[in-house]
C-alpha cells in the first residue's frame, strides 16, 4: 500500500539561529552529519531527548515525523496508525504529536542543544480516502481540500478503474498517476509549484534546517528543481527514489537536486550481513564501485520504518547480532550519509502506531514503554563519536581473513573489527592508529581517562585482539583510556593459531582459499574455504584457530565466481603444536 513505501527526505541548510552560519546545502565532510530518525515520537518528547541524550552522544540531526494535519479516526480508520501521517488533510502544522507551538519548541530545544531538524515532507499527495477529517479539524473530499486544492490541482491520468499506477516500467504514470489511491498533485502547475514551496518555507521560518521529501520517486525531477528552488534559506534535502532493477526512474535522475536515499545500500547489506545468496560481508570495501550514485550524494541507512516493517532490510529482530553489526559498519565506512532509525517494538503489525500515546520514552541504553531507542544503544552511540571523529578520513588497511570477518582503518583517527563469523577471531591488526591505549566505543566509552568497557594497546603500529563471534571493536583518538574491563578472552585451551602464507600469481577476479579436512577448514568444502589476504601480494595469507595437538590435510584453491581450481595432489599435511602459534608457508603448485 503507498503508506508502505513512505519516505525520507532530509534537508541540513541555513536556520534562524546560532547554528545557521555552519550549515550549507549538502553537510561538509567531517561535519556531525549521522541522522537520526525519531519514528513517530512528539515534539515535547523529541526536545525533552535532545538535552538528555541526541546533543551529547553527537548526532547531528534529528528526523521528525511529519507536521503537517493528517487523517484522522473515520470510515474504519482508528487514526492512530502510523501511516495516517503520509495522508496530509492540509498544511496547518497540528498533527498526533503536536501543534505549531511545541514544534517551534522542539526546534529551539534541539538548536540548543546542538542538533539540527529535518522535516519529513510530503509533496506528492493527499489523502487517499473519499472524504474525511484531519486532526486539525479540517474536512475534505477527495480532489477537494478547502482553501488548498481543487480537482484541477490533481493528476487523472484516465487509468480504470481509480487512477492507481499499474505499470512501473512506465515513467509517466508513475509520475503522473496515484499511488495506491493518494490524490496525486500536479506538481508541473504553476499554482500547486508555489503553495508546495509556501508550505516548505513556512516550515524553513520555524527553524527547520531540512526536508525530508517523501516519494520524491512519484515526482518528476524538473518539478522537485523547480519547488526547491524556491526555498529559503537553501535547505540540505535528500529525497527517497526507492530503486527498482531496469526500472526507468533511477536515484541518479535526482540527484542535482539534494542527496538522495540509496536503497541498493540497505539491501546490499542486508544481503551481506545475512549471507544471503552467497554474499558476504567481505565485499563491502569500495562502495562507490558498486553502480550506486557517489557516497558524497547517498542517505544511507540500515533500516527505515517502511523496511524495518516489509522485510528489505535488516531490522531490530533480525538474527545473530546483524542489525547492529551492519550500524557498526555503516557508521564506520565513509560513504554516505548515515542515518539511524529509532522505533518501537511489535513493527511486525505493519498498521501499529506508536506506544505511550508516542511520547517517547528511554532509560540508560534502553527503551521503556515499548520504545527501543535504538539510538541509545551503547554501539550506535559510540560509532556516531567514532564518525564524528574520523570525519573525511579515506578507509585503510582493509583486510577481511574470512567472508564474514573484516577489519579497517579510517585514516590514522580511528580501526573498526566486525566478525560476523560464528566462531571468535583472534588476531594482530595492522593500523594506523598511534601507539597509545584505546577504548572499544561499541560497548563501552572513555571518561577522565578511563574505559567503560574493554581497552586496548596499539604498539609500533599493531595491536591484538580476539572478537568474539557476531561481534565488533571499534577505536579512535578521540576515546583514549586505560584500565575498564578485561579485553574478550583468549582462543580456549585446546586451539592454537595457524597462520596460512602461500605465495601465488592470479588474474583479475581469482582469489586464493584453503580448505581441508578439518571443520574449521572447510571440510574439503570449496563453498566453506576460508578466504586468504592479498594485502602482501603476491603473497596470500591468513590466521585462523585450529585444534591443537591435532594432524590434517589441508589444500589451496583459486576461486573466480563459480570456478574453482584446485592445487595439485598431494594434499598437503601439517600437525598443529601442543601451544603457542604455527606458520605455514607454501608456494602454489
Amino acid at each position: 500500500m503507498a503508506y508502505l513505501l513512505a519516505v525520507l527526505v532530509l534537508a541540513g541548510g541555513c536556520v534562524v539561529s546560532t547554528l545557521a552560519s555552519t550549515l550549507s546545502p549538502r553537510s561538509p565532510p567531517g561535519s556531525q552529519d549521522v541522522i537520526v530518525q525519531m519514528f513517530e515520537w512528539t515534539w515535547d518528547s523529541i526536545a525533552a531527548e535532545c538535552t538528555d541524550f541526541i546533543g551529547p552522544a553527537g548526532y547531528g540531526f534529528v528526523q521528525a515525523s511529519p507536521a503537517q494535519e493528517h487523517i484522522t479516526a473515520h470510515q474504519g480508520i482508528a487514526g492512530n496508525q502510523w501511516w495516517t501521517d503520509y495522508q496530509p488533510v492540509s498544511y496547518i502544522l497540528t498533527s498526533k504529536r503536536g501543534n505549531r507551538a511545541q514544534y517551534q519548541n522542539m526546534i529551539d530545544t534541539c538548536h540548543s542543544a546542538g542538533v539540527r531538524v529535518i522535516a519529513d515532507t510530503i509533496f506528492n499527495h493527499m489523502a487517499a480516502n473519499d472524504s474525511g477529517y484531519g486532526v486539525a479539524g479540517s474536512t475534505f473530499t477527495h480532489y477537494v481540500y478547502p482553501g488548498i486544492y481543487q480537482y484541477q490541482d490533481f493528476h487523472h491520468c484516465g487509468l480504470e478503474p481509480n487512477d492507481d499506477i499499474v505499470n512501473y516500467d512506465n515513467a509517466v504514470e508513475v509520475q503522473t498517476c496515484q499511488l495506491d489511491g493518494l490524490a496525486d498533485l500536479a506538481t508541473e502547475t504553476e499554482y500547486v509549484r508555489s503553495r508546495l514551496a509556501e508550505y516548505a518555507n513556512d516550515l524553513l521560518s520555524l527553524g527547520v534546517d531540512g526536508l525530508r521529501l517523501d516519494a520524491a520517486k512519484h515526482i518528476a525531477p524538473s518539478d522537485l528543481a523547480n519547488i526547491t528552488s524556491r526555498l529559503s534559506p537553501s535547505p540540505y534535502l535528500t529525497q527517497e527514489v526507492i530503486f527498482g532493477a531496469g526500472e526507468p526512474i533511477t536515484p541518479e535522475m535526482f540527484t542535482g537536486i539534494g542527496d538522495v536515499q540509496e536503497f541498493r545500500y540497505t539491501y546490499a547489506l542486508q544481503s551481506a550481513f545475512l549471507g544471503s545468496g552467497g554474499s558476504s560481508i567481505s565485499t563491502l570495501e569500495d562502495l562507490e564501485n558498486q553502480g550506486w550514485i557517489a557516497g558524497s550524494v547517498a542517505n544511507v541507512f540500515i533500516s527505515n520504518h517502511d523496511t524495518e516493517r516489509n522485510g528489505a532490510s535488516l531490522n531490530a529482530a533480525s538474527p545473530s547480532n546483524t542489525y547492529t553489526l551492519a550500524h557498526v559498519f555503516s557508521l564506520a565506512h565513509p560513504y554516505g550519509t548515515p542515518s539511524v532509525l529509532s522505533s518501537y517494538s511489535g513493527f511486525e503489525d505493519t498498521d501499529a502506531g506508536a506506544p505511550n500515546d508516542g511520547v517517547g520514552t528511554c532509560s540508560g541504553d534502553a527503551g521503556t514503554n515499548g520504545w527501543l531507542c535504538q539510538h541509545r544503544w551503547p554501539a550506535m552511540a559510540g560509532m556516531t563519536g567514532f564518525r564524528n571523529n574520523v570525519g573525511s578520513m579515506a578507509l585503510t588497511d582493509w583486510v577481511s581473513p574470512t567472508p564474514q570477518q573484516i577489519a579497517f582503518g579510517r585514516g590514522a583517527l580511528g580501526f573498526v573489527v566486525i566478525n560476523n563469523a560464528d566462531n571468535s577471531w583472534a588476531a594482530t591488526f595492522t593500523t594506523s592508529l598511534p601507539d597509545g591505549s584505546y577504548c572499544d566505543v561499541v560497548d563501552g566509552s572513555s571518561s577522565a581517562g578511563l574505559c567503560t568497557g574493554a581497552a586496548y594497546t596499539v604498539s609500533d603500529g599493531s595491536f591484538s585482539a580476539t572478537i568474539l563471534a557476531r561481534s565488533a571493536i571499534a577505536l579512535h583518538t578521540g576515546a583514549l583510556g586505560t584500565g575498564g574491563s578485561n579485553p574478550p578472552p583468549p582462543p580456549p585451551s585446546g586451539t592454537v593459531s595457524v597462520s596460512f602464507s602461500e605465495t601465488a600469481t592470479t588474474v583479475y577476479g581469482e582469489n586464493i582459499f584453503v580448505t581441508g579436512d578439518l571443520p574449521q577448514l572447510g571440510s574439503w568444502n570449496p563453498s566453506s574455504a576460508i578466504a586468504l589476504s592479498s594485502a602482501s601480494y603476491p603473497t596470500w595469507q591468513v590466521t585462523i584457530s585450529l585444534p591443537s595437538d591435532t594432524a590434517f590435510q589441508y589444500k589451496y584453491i583459486r576461486i573466480d565466481g563459480t570456478s574453482v581450481v584446485w592445487e595439485s595432489d598431494p594434499n598437503r599435511s601439517a600437525m598443529t603444536p601442543a601451544s603457542g602459534s604455527q606458520s605455514l608457508n607454501d608456494v602454489w603448485r
